[in-house]
């Protein structure tokens, strides 16, 4: 004996991929405030671990360069090729104002997580190298840039 459902099969597959979305969902939303929780340090209040040395700066330095300098700049200045290519805009790490309104664990995120069209480095990079990153992305605003001559100055 047969049972045969006229149109039947049609109906229960959209209503099976129904079902299967909702609990998966379900499980995600689950799974969420765990994470959080696992990370309880907010990234505002994360200090740097890694003292910013000449070597450390150094190696960070050749890492910037093959990896974040073709849309960050070679100088920090946010004139990288291929953000030029992409139209984006880019901070300037010079100015001392945008790096002043973040933490170095928002940059250590920044890093690791990526943001907006930017893929964060993940576990590409260890986390000491991530660290020294943002040791490295501090020591531009620090590099003092001469003052303009004075012109029209009185005798």
């Amino acid at each position: 004996m047969k049972l045969a459902f006229p149109g039947g099969g049609f109906l229960l597959v959209p209503f099976l991929c129904l079902v299967w979305q909702q609990n998966s969902f379900q499980q995600k939303s689950q799974q969420a405030p765990k994470e959080s929780a696992a990370s309880s340090e907010r990234p505002q209040s994360r200090k740097n671990p890694v003292k910013p040395t000449p070597e450390n700066l150094a190696e960070a330095k050749k890492f910037f360069g093959y990896d974040c300098a073709m849309c960050h700049g070679a100088a920090g200045d946010g004139k990288g090729d291929l953000a030029a290519s992409m139209g984006l805009k880019m901070n300037d790490w010079h100015d001392t104002s945008t790096l002043a309104a973040i933490s170095d664990g928002e940059i250590f995120d920044l890093i690791v997580k990526g943001k907006g069209k930017m893929i964060g480095e993940g576990d590409r990079v260890s986390e000491e190298t991530a660290w020294k990153l943002v040791n490295y992305v501090r020591a531009f605003a620090k590099k003092e840039t001469p003052a303009p001559p004075k012109t029209g100055a009185s005798r």
